[in-house]
């Protein structure tokens, strides 16, 4: 049995060392290169003084050198913390810091911020370029490889240790780092191989960026089963009808993304009935899937099984599932996050911490395997995230910020974040709600509601930010009178504004923060024009 990650390659390179590992464009490596290179950069690593526990960062856009990186990271016994390469120098920097970082590995030696993040900073750095960089301040390069051993290291890490710390934004504005263990991701891939029948025959999609959680299932999941791991450039997420030729013309049999890229394809119609026939399954995590795009997918694709997957960072990579069984015939109806994977548990309880009735909201909370051991040196946090079972003290819960309910049938519902009910006039809103009665009337070529605070007494007014069909714009007085027949007057968004594109994160998720401070800046002018004109 693997006791870590870095031997599910070695596993794999003693048996099919020929096999394609990683793909991404015109590059290739086989196993056998993946284990060799990341071996010999463990001992580069070691002799560049870096320990067992040791925190080495790499600022490396998704690549074969990313992932071979990553892999000489574990078996030279340290954690690895991906960077964000769009990220600022100031964040960069706050991040090395944290962690107190021994080393840095970068691919682009004259990256932008990369001087500025680390003047400030005690720790070598190390270029994934082939050769050394004419810049000074570099330790060692890719091309010092050829001087360390290709034979396999004989892993130093426990099951228990640390393998990453994958940082998330904080409230506070400084970042905080979710200590993801070997046996974290290990678990998963014990329920999740044998469920999605992964095998060395697949070609999976590499789509999320390194430093998002779902990566983790992406080449952990690919690398254990043997399969192929297909890197999807960036640039193809804005192209609808270019990322849909990746798929075909990889022959990939697994995608797996953030519902946004889904909803995307969907909205340009680039897909052909019966497209991708090595397709076989199609999964998606990180945010609501409108119910429209999965019944645009699943007619255009009735070969392939489509699976919601649930699960915060905190969580390794996803603690429920659900494998949707038929076309969804309604529009509005939700689609589940279903039931639990191997190892992990779903909890609706109420603020008293007493399981909620069925169908009753409440605050979802998970425990089990994936349960990370908390934020990277910050105890405070981990305290108020992960709280005692108060069934079981020796056990712990871990406090997602999802409301959900669960129904008759057993199935778990996410409802939204608890910070997206509010009240408007009394009446309590579900912003989740607005946007899918949105999406079923198709008014508009995208759409997402924000709520933000009207006045000093905490009035709230419900906006909604939309991308206008090109063909067929709309205006809001006509969408106002569309979406009155679904939902009741104070439910009406009452502020719109029309966006060319909307805002997305590094993880490729719509950036909500940027939508509501745009609407709290038009609230605020309407406000001032009221006044005035008083």
């Amino acid at each position: 049995m693997n006791s870590s990650l870095q031997s599910l390659v070695t596993f794999r390179a003693e048996r099919q060392p020929e096999s394609t590992a990683i793909a991404y464009g015109e590059k290739k490596l086989s196993y056998a290169e993946l284990e060799q290179r990341s071996s010999q950069l463990a001992r580069l690593l070691a002799s560049a003084g870096c320990r067992k526990g040791d925190r080495i960062a790499f600022l490396i856009p998704k690549s074969p050198e990313a992932i071979v990186s990553m892999l000489g990271i574990l078996k030279a016994g340290c954690i690895y913390v991906p960077l964000d390469t769009a990220s600022p120098a100031a964040r960069i920097a706050k991040i090395l810091q944290s962690c107190e970082c021994r080393c840095l590995l970068v691919s682009d030696p004259a990256h932008p911020a990369l001087r500025e993040a680390t003047k400030n900073v005690q720790l070598k750095i190390g270029s994934m370029s082939a050769a050394r960089p004419d810049t000074p301040g570099f330790d060692f390069c890719l091309g010092d490889l050829a001087a360390f051993s290709a034979e396999p290291v004989q892993p130093n890490t426990s099951p228990a240790d640390p393998a990453h710390i994958l940082f998330t934004s904080g409230s506070t504005g400084v970042p905080k780092g979710v200590v993801i263990t070997h046996q974290n991701v290990l678990s998963f891939l014990d329920w999740a191989i044998p469920y999605f029948g992964i095998d060395s025959s697949d070609r999976n999609s590499g789509h999320s960026p390194l430093h998002f959680d779902l990566s983790t299932f992406d080449v952990y999941g690919t690398l254990g089963a043997g399969a192929e791991l297909h890197l999807v450039k960036p640039e193809l997420n804005v192209i609808p009808n270019k990322l849909a030729g990746f798929i075909r013309d990889s022959q990939l049999t697994q995608w797996f993304s953030v519902p946004s890229v889904l909803s995307y394809v969907a909205k340009f119609d680039v897909l052909n009935n019966d497209d991708f026939p090595a397709l076989k399954r199609v999964l998606w995590c990180g945010e609501t899937l409108p119910t429209p795009t999965l019944i645009y997918w699943m007619k255009k694709l009735p070969h392939v099984t489509f699976t919601n997957l649930y699960g915060p960072t905190e969580a390794t990579i996803a603690s429920s599932y659900y494998t949707v069984r038929e076309c969804p015939r309604d529009e509005l109806a939700p689609i589940p996050i279903g039931e639990p994977c191997g190892g992990e548990e779903l909890l609706v309880l109420d603020e008293h911490l007493q399981p909620a009735r069925e169908n009753e909201p409440g605050d979802l909370y998970i425990r089990g395997a994936g349960l990370s051991p908390g934020y990277w040196r910050d105890e405070q946090k981990t305290r108020a995230a992960f709280v005692p079972n108060p069934a079981d003290a020796a056990d712990r819960l871990y406090k997602t910020g999802d409301l959900a309910r669960r129904g008759p049938d057993g199935l778990f519902y996410y409802l939204g974040r608890a910070d997206t009910q509010v009240k408007v006039r009394g009446y309590r809103v579900e912003l989740g709600e607005i946007e899918a009665a949105l999406h079923s009337l198709h008014l508009f070529h995208d759409s997402a509601i924000v709520a933000v605070c009207d006045d000093a007494f905490g009035s709230v007014k419900l906006c909604c930010a939309y991308v206008a069909h090109p063909e067929a714009p709309l205006a809001p007085t006509a969408a106002k009178q569309r979406l009155a027949t679904l939902l009741p007057s104070y439910m009406i968004p009452a502020l719109w504004h029309e966006w060319k594109a909307f805002p997305r994160t590094s993880n490729g998720k719509l950036d909500r923060k940027q939508l509501k401070l745009h609407f709290e800046a038009l609230a605020a002018e309407s406000a001032a024009a009221a006044r005035q004109s008083a």
